[in-house]
């Protein structure tokens, strides 16, 4: 299936498609046109003679420099060069090209005054595979990921590096050549076009959105099998107890929940037992987790909005859109502005960090009440294992998901530093790319904590049949029930003692390619909220 940009209706799942799955992506001709109509009026700038930033000036601290005609295009060729000086590791295949598609959908506005012919060699790229090497750090996220961006763009003009199809890294020419393809000789205003914008920002945020909703999700599931196998209530997923604190996330997960356990034997067993309540971490899953969805989707609306917007600078608009209706004079149709400043992401990804390092610290606690004799159900024999004091069962999981939960404690303040740049013309900064590389880690380490839950629970589930509020053997929910099954599908049982780092490794994977997702959506015949 071709994904097709037109700069106005990217989503999420376009991003993952073309970033994970290798989908094809094309151009439309309404957006070819108005890339077209914004080349135009930068050559019409450039006939003017009228002093524009970014077309005929220097850059940062430098905009007082005027630039003769002549030089305008050496201009843009210096620009790149200097900007590619990015530092760390290489951005992963996958970023890289999140990178260039969110670049790509970008210029399609048609604000960015490049021509067509730059459009389409980054589809080019995309499309057969040519993924520039981008060192991972150096964007402060204004003006724009430039840095990074100028990593890429070093390819198009045929210097830098690229891996063809996962090839060791080529010089850009070469790359090129390998997929036959031609690199371009930048003209006015297009080197900046390529190199401002919050592409490496928007692209990370958007996979962020898909892998923290798997995680969320799978959290939901195994927050519901910990509460069947701890003989916990579903009563507190109730929707007389959501509706009366009508929070959206909140009710979603309670439906979750619900939805999960229904039909569970399990729970029904013990109904009506002596305990009047669980344990936070047990009876608060639908308000914590709840606010955790909410905090995701306060991210996603900010990247649906990113992923559509035009943000480099400065932008080329028709003369009539920016005219002055008070005056009835027409301005300037090269406006200078702050649309790549990356605050409007940087906050949100800041929050993100903060809500999935809870969504990670209920789940650890969660853990704490599976393994720890000293709170643990009477059923349940310490750490989850028979003979316990030889053996030490599920002991060290809980460590290492406590570990991970402190982890993602010291990170998550990326957007509230601000170190000045550019002598001090560019005084203030988002920090969004790091914010994002902080949100990216944060994600990863919930998948293995929620792994090690899911690890635990089914690992509770074998000694169900012992608690005294169940009689012989009693069914799962439709929905736990396939989330154990999940899990044992990859991960054995525990009898005894052995290295456990692989199970770990292969329950945190199944939160990450959204086997959970597939599981639940197989047994429920509907996925989960």
């Amino acid at each position: 299936m071709t994904v097709e940009f037109d700069g106005e209706t990217m989503t999420v799942g376009d991003v993952v498609a073309v970033a994970r799955e290798d989908e094809p992506v094309a151009v439309p001709e309404a957006a070819r046109e108005r890339i077209r109509a914004s080349r135009e009026r930068v050559e019409d700038v450039l006939d003017s003679g009228e002093t524009v930033y970014g077309v005929n000036t220097g850059f940062g601290e430098l905009v007082d420099q005027r630039i003769p005609r002549e030089d305008i295009d050496q201009l843009q060729l210096n620009l790149v060069r200097s900007h590619a000086s990015g530092v760390g590791e290489e951005l992963p295949r996958e970023a890289v090209r999140a990178m260039l598609a969110t670049r790509i959908n970008a210029l399609a506005k048609g604000y960015s005054g490049v021509r067509e012919r730059v459009v389409d060699l980054l589809v080019g790229m995309v499309n057969w595979g040519v993924h520039p090497v981008v060192p991972a750090q150096g964007s402060l996220g204004a003006s724009g990921d430039l840095a990074p961006l100028a990593h890429v763009a070093l390819v198009l003009i045929g210097e830098g590096e690229a891996r063809v199809d996962g090839s060791e890294p080529l010089p850009g020419n070469e790359a090129l050549a390998e997929a036959d393809l031609d690199p371009v000789a930048l003209k006015a205003k297009e080197g900046l076009a390529l190199i401002n914008g919050t592409q490496l920002t928007v692209g990370l945020a958007a996979l962020l959105v898909h892998d923290a909703g798997r995680a969320l999700r799978a959290a939901d599931a195994a927050g519901a099998l910990t509460t069947e196998v701890t003989m916990g209530t579903t009563a507190t997923s109730t929707p007389a107890l959501q509706e009366v604190r009508p929070h959206d996330g909140q009710q979603a997960s309670a439906r979750n929940v619900r939805r999960l356990t229904e039909g569970s034997e399990i729970v029904e067993a013990h109904r009506n037992c002596d305990r009047v309540q669980d344990a936070y971490s047990i009876r608060c899953l639908p308000q914590v987790h709840g606010a955790v969805r909410d905090a995701l989707v306060h991210l996603r609306d900010a990247v649906e909005v990113e992923l559509n917007s035009a943000t480099d600078n400065p932008l080329v608009f028709d003369g009539d859109r920016v005219a002055d209706r008070a005056s009835g004079t027409e301005t300037a149709a090269v406006l200078s502005g702050g649309n790549f400043h990356g605050e409007p992401l940087a906050l949100r990804l800041d929050y993100l960090v903060t809500a999935v390092t809870e969504l990670a610290a209920i789940c650890e606690r969660r853990v704490d009440r599976m393994v720890n004799p000293n709170v643990q159900e009477p059923h349940l024999p310490p750490f989850l294992v028979e003979g316990s004091g030889l053996q030490s069962g599920l002991m060290i999981p809980q460590y290492a998901a406590a570990a991970l939960v402190n982890e993602n404690r010291a990170i998550g303040r990326a957007a509230a530093d601000n170190t000045p740049v550019s002598g001090n013309q560019e005084d203030h900064v988002s920090m969004s790319a790091q914010a994002a590389m902080d949100a990216r880690r944060a994600v990863e380490n919930l998948q293995t904590v929620v792994g090690i839950e899911l690890l635990c629970a089914a690992q509770a589930a074998e000694f169900v049949d012992r608690a005294p509020e169940v009689e012989g053997e009693a069914a799962h929910g439709a929905g736990t029930a396939a989330v154990y099954e999940g899990v044992r599908e990859v991960v054995p049982p525990l009898d005894a003692d052995r290295p456990l780092y692989e199970d770990v490794d292969r329950a945190a994977a199944l939160v990450a390619a959204g086997v959970i997702d597939d599981a639940v959506e197989g047994a429920l015949g509907e996925s989960l909220e």
